[in-house]
């Protein structure tokens, strides 16, 4: 698709149809919830509808003239849009069937801003496609990414579409893996703009067309944004043939991390260079 053209405000649009969402899945959490089967034992919850409806009634009222795909309501508006919006409504619907307060809302205009709020700990992420923040109580302030933490998310659920090739769940048996950094799994691409935040060192990934995903878009977009390191899994550029997605908060990191997943299980550990 042609890269969209931005107009001022999409920001806003973006961060207020994220914190729609947001606000139907906080003031629901605890509640008994209706599940929908999707398949492979993946589902999803009447949240996850009443969530995605809130984010496109903001951006339809914002944007009546763009398009929208969300995850459970599939594409909506003007077929010969220019523009197109990607709604992941509750990013971590498994956590949140359960009681575990590890979810994020995705909004991304694509190839444009996109914000990804955290329900519980009350901060929207976002970016204009140039700089990346944080809002807390109303306040903005830049994003930081840092490997100081030496945490790297991995999303290990399947299915793995780079087997045999590439698979993040390997990266975890790897003695250079054990020896640089510490593995976490949240199960949710909050991750993704934790690496933006400095919280995570990086983010480890399998899939095919992050950058289209209602997913991983809005991550992937303030990632890049923020100055981190964001690439497939062989180093090659995120899209719709990109393989996996590596998002590092520096180029030591993610040398690393590429290093580590071309070399063999069992070749020994691995060293900074």
């Amino acid at each position: 698709m042609i890269n969209s053209p931005v107009s001022q405000g999409d920001t806003d649009v973006a961060i207020a149809a994220a914190r729609a969402g947001a606000e139907i899945v906080r003031t629901r959490y605890g509640q008994r919830l209706a599940r929908f089967d999707k398949g492979d034992g993946d589902f999803a919850t009447d949240v996850d509808v009443a969530a995605e409806e809130a984010i496109l009634d903001v951006i339809r009222a914002a944007r009546p003239r763009d398009a929208i795909r969300g995850e459970e309501s599939g594409r909506r508006g003007p077929a010969d849009a220019v523009r197109e919006w990607l709604v992941d409504p509750l990013c971590g619907t498994l956590n949140y069937a359960v009681g575990t307060m590890l979810v994020a809302v995705n909004v991304a205009l694509r190839d444009g801003p996109a914000a990804v709020a955290d329900p519980f700990g009350g901060e929207v992420f976002h970016t204009d496609g140039d700089s990346a923040r944080v809002r807390r109580d109303g306040r903005d302030t830049a994003l930081e990414p840092t490997a100081a933490t030496r945490l790297v998310d991995v999303n290990l659920d399947p299915p793995f579409p780079g087997a045999p090739a590439f698979r993040a769940v390997d990266l975890l048996a790897h003695p250079g893996f054990r020896q640089e950094f510490r593995p976490r799994v949240v199960s949710t691409t909050l991750a993704l703009a934790w690496v933006a935040a400095g919280k995570r060192a990086a983010y480890v990934t399998d899939g095919t067309g992050l950058t289209e995903s209602v997913h991983f878009a809005a991550g992937i977009a303030l990632c890049r944004a923020a100055g981190c390191v964001v690439t497939a899994a062989d180093g090659g550029p995120v899209g719709p043939t990109g393989r996996g997605l590596v998002a590092a908060a520096d180029a030591e990191t993610h040398g690393l991390l590429l290093s580590l997943i071309r070399e063999p299980l069992g070749a020994g550990p691995g060293r900074r260079g």
